[in-house]
Order: C-alpha cells, then sequence, then structure tokens
C-alpha cells in the first residue's frame, strides 16, 4: 500500500512537470505584439518590453543581427530571443526574433538602445515595419 502512495505522487510529479514545460513552451512559441497609441509593446515568454514611440530614434529592417554577448536569453532553431550585451555602447539589446533566416525590424530608441524582433511570417514582419515607421513619422511632423 505504502508503494502505491509513492507512484501516485511521482505520477502527479510528473504531469506538473509536463503542465510546466508545455506552458513555457507556448509562451515562448511566438512574439505576442501590440501596438497602441504612443507605445510599442512586445512579449515573449519571459521576455517583455515596451516602447514609447516618442523614444525612438530610427527604426530599419536588417539581414542579420550583429555579434553581441548573450546575459539572458536562448537559442533553438531559428529563433533566438533574450537580452545580449553591445559591447561597442555597453548597452543591452533586446532580440525577439521567430525566424533567424528572414529580415528582422532594428529599432533604435533612447539615442542608442536597440530591439530587433521579426515574426515567423515575413509580411506580417513588414507590416509591423510599416506601422512603426507611419507612427514615428506622425510623430516627427507633429514635432
Amino acid at each position: 500500500m505504502k508503494n502505491r502512495k509513492k507512484h501516485w505522487l511521482w505520477n502527479i510529479v510528473i504531469v506538473l512537470t509536463l503542465m510546466v514545460v508545455v506552458i513555457a513552451f507556448m509562451a515562448h512559441y511566438k512574439n505576442w505584439i501590440k501596438i497602441e497609441n504612443n507605445q510599442f509593446k512586445i512579449l515573449s515568454g519571459v521576455y517583455y518590453k515596451t516602447i514609447n514611440f516618442t523614444d525612438v530614434n530610427a527604426v530599419e529592417m536588417v539581414e542579420k543581427i550583429p555579434s553581441l554577448e548573450r546575459i539572458n536569453g536562448f537559442s533553438v532553431s531559428e529563433t533566438e530571443k533574450g537580452i545580449f550585451k553591445d559591447s561597442v555602447y555597453n548597452t543591452d539589446v533586446y532580440i525577439f526574433v521567430d525566424k533567424l533566416s528572414k529580415h528582422k525590424v532594428k529599432v533604435t530608441y533612447k539615442d542608442s538602445l536597440q530591439l530587433f524582433f521579426n515574426v515567423s511570417d515575413s509580411l506580417e514582419t513588414e507590416k509591423l515595419y510599416t506601422v512603426f515607421s507611419s507612427k514615428l513619422d506622425s510623430l516627427s511632423s507633429i514635432k
């Protein structure tokens, strides 16, 4: 009888572990992007960044991410997410890339801070770039 209780405990531990793994995978599965009023928000699992459009200096499409030192994050297949260090400017760089082989949007904000992002669908990435650019254009015409 004592042995059966141990088996149930291990079964519960295994099921809970699998649930945590599935939830973590789903949270990092893709970038969750929201653009509202004057803010750009991006979320992927535990990585989250909010940028005010008024703080943005430039936005451009790039093919590659420069060589950076990983502080916190992960790479799996074509996915790269986390916080990296730019040794030239000694600043943190946020990377939310679903497909390394596709173009990425590079956002420079607060003079030297950088954010790279894309989504699995390259057309959706292009659309986000266009929305981002038009937001910046409208803000610059107000100034």
